[in-house]
C-alpha cells in the first residue's frame, strides 16, 4: 500500500534534474542518522540514571519500572508503526513518528517525578517504535538482495554509534548546564533531520534525483524477487507461517540483550566497583564494537550471496556466529578487571550485532514490500516483551542481591549469554522455504 500511496510512476520529466550518484546510499545514510538521533535521545534517562536514582530516591526496581514503561509503548508501537508505515508509505510513516519523538524529547524536563518520567517515557517509546519497521521498509524498496543486509547494517549501526556518542553529548551538557539541556539538545536533532528527510526521500522509481541506470537496477531486482501472492496478508495470515516467528525470534531473543547492556551498563559497572569517569571507555567500547559487528555480518552476507551462496544460507551463517559469540557474557561474572571486562562485552556486543543485522534484514528478504513493516514491527514487539521481562528481572533480582556487591548481576549475565543461543537454534529450525514460499506468501531464500 505504501507503493501506491507514495508513487505515482516515474515520468521523463524526473530525469531533467542532475543524479546523485548512489543515491541508494545516501538513503541508507539518512537512516542511520536517524537512528544516531533515535539512539541519543533514548540513552539520556539511561546515563543520567546514576544522577537521577539520588535526586528523586528512586530504587533499582523505580528504574526497572521507568525502563519498561518504555518498553511498553515500544512493544505496541513497534507493530502499530509497521502497520502504519505499510499503510501510508515510508515517508510520511517517518515523518510522523520522529516529529512525535522529539517533541517529546524536548518536553521531558517538564517531568517532576517518577511518573511524570514513565509519562514522558512512554510517549518516548510510542514514536521511537517507528525507526526499525520504517528503515527496513526504506531498505526494501531502495536495495537489492546482495546490498540488504550491508544496507540494514548500516542503519542498525546507528544504534552503537548512538549510544557511543550519547555520553559525552549527554554528560558534557549535564556537568556543566543540567538536566534540562540534556534531554531537550538531543530532542533537536530529530527536527533537524526531518528537513533533509522531506526533501531527500522519495520512491526509487519516482525519485527526481536517481540515475536510469541505479533505477533499473533496484527495480529489476524487486521484480525478480516479488512474490506471487496479489494480496497484502493479514496479521493472523502472517502470524501461521514459521518464518514469521523465526524473524520474530531473531529479534526476540537478541535485542533484550543488547537494551540491558545499554540501560543497565552504567548501573553495572558501579555495582563492579567502577567509577563511571574513570570507567568511560567501557561505557562506548562495546557500542564502537556493536557497530563494527553490524558492518562484518552485512559485508560478509553480501560477499557470500555475491559468490553463490543461497540468501538463506548466507544470512544463517552470521546467526551461528552471533548466536555462539553472545555467550562470551557469562564470563564476565569470574572478574572485575575493567579491560577484561571491556573486552568481553566488546566481543559479545560485535556477535551480537552480526546476530541482529540478520534479524532486522529477514523481513525485507523474506516478504514482499506490502508487509515488510509489518512483519518488521511484529518482531520490534516480540523484542519489546522480551525486553520488558529482563528489566523486570534486572530490577528486582539486583534489589534482591544488592548485598552480594560485585556479583550483583551475576545471574544476568549468565542468561544474557544463553538467551540468543537457543534464539539462534529456533531460528535456524524456523526460518526456511515451505509450502507458503511455492504459494508465494514468502520470498525462497
Amino acid at each position: 500500500m505504501g507503493i501506491q500511496t507514495e508513487a505515482k510512476g516515474a515520468e521523463p520529466e524526473l530525469q531533467a534534474r542532475r543524479a546523485i550518484h548512489s543515491l541508494r546510499w545516501w538513503i541508507g545514510g539518512l537512516l542511520f542518522a536517524s537512528t544516531v538521533i533515535n539512539y541519543i535521545d533514548r540513552q539520556t534517562l539511561s546515563l543520567l540514571a546514576p544522577y537521577l536514582k539520588q535526586d528523586y530516591h528512586w530504587t533499582n526496581t523505580d528504574y526497572a519500572n521507568l525502563a519498561i514503561t518504555f518498553r511498553v509503548a515500544y512493544a505496541i508501537g513497534q507493530t502499530l508503526n509497521g502497520r502504519l508505515m505499510d499503510r501510508i508509505g515510508t515517508k510520511r510513516g517517518l515523518t510522523l513518528t520522529v516529529l512525535w519523538y522529539s517533541i517529546v524529547s524536548v518536553l521531558t524536563p517538564l517531568a517532576r517525578g517518577l511518573h511524570s518520567f514513565m509519562g514522558f517515557r512512554f510517549f518516548l517509546g510510542l514514536g521511537e517504535s517507528g525507526n526499525w519497521p520504517g528503515a527496513t521498509k526504506a531498505v526494501s524498496e531502495w536495495f537489492p538482495k546482495q546490498e540488504r543486509a550491508l544496507a540494514t547494517a548500516l542503519f542498525d549501526s546507528g544504534s552503537s554509534i548512538g549510544g557511543a556518542i550519547a555520553p559525552f553529548v549527554v554528560f558534557w551538557f549535564y556537568f556543566r548546564w543540567g538536566t534540562r539541556p540534556a534531554f531537550i539538545v538531543p530532542g533537536l536533532l530529530g527536527f533537524l533531520w526531518l528537513i533533509v528527510w522531506r526533501w531527500l526521500y522519495h520512491l526509487p522509481q519516482d525519485h527526481p534525483r536517481i540515475s536510469a541506470a541505479e533505477r533499473q537496477m533496484i527495480l529489476a531486482d524487486h521484480k525478480e524477487n516479488q512474490p506471487l501472492a496479489p494480496t497484502s496478508p493479514r496479521w493472523r495470515d502472517l502470524l501461521k507461517l514459521p518464518q514469521t516467528w523465526g524473524t520474530i525470534i531473531a529479534k526476540g531473543f537478541t535485542d533484550p540483550v543488547w537494551f540491558f547492556i545499554a540501560d543497565w551498563f552504567p548501573i553495572y559497572l558501579v555495582a563492579k566497583g567502577i567509577a563511571l569517569k574513570s570507567g568511560l571507555i567501557a561505557v562506548w567500547i562495546p557500542f564502537i564494537a556493536a557497530d563494527l559487528g553490524n558492518f562484518f555480518s552485512g559485508w560478509l552476507s553480501g560477499l557470500l550471496i555475491k559468490r553463490g551462496w543461497s540468501v538463506g544460507n548466507a544470512r544463517k551463517a552470521l546467526v551461528v556466529f552471533g548466536g555462539v559469540g553472545v555467550a562470551l557474557l557469562i564470563p564476565t561474572i569470574f572478574t572485575v578487571n575493567l579491560y577484561l571486562l571491556t573486552l568481553l562485552f566488546a566481543v559479545a556486543t560485535f556477535s551480537y550485532a552480526s546476530f541482529t543485522t540478520i534479524a532486522n534484514v529477514l523481513p525485507s528478504d523474506l516478504y514482499k514490500n506490502e508487509s515488510v513493516a509489518t512483519v518488521s514491527g511484529m518482531s520490534g514487539t516480540g523484542a519489546a516483551l522480551g525486553t520488558i521481562a529482563v528489566f523486570e528481572l534486572a530490577g528486582h533480582l539486583s534489589d534482591a542481591r544488592i548485598a552480594t556487591g560485585t556479583h550483583l548481576f551475576d545471574p544476568l549475565m549468565v542468561i544474557a549469554g544463553l538467551i540468543p543461543f537457543i534464539g539462534m537454534i529456533l531460528v535456524l529450525l524456523l526460518v526456511r522455504n515451505t509450502k507458503a514460499t511455492e504459494q508465494g506468501l514468502v520470498r525462497r531464500i
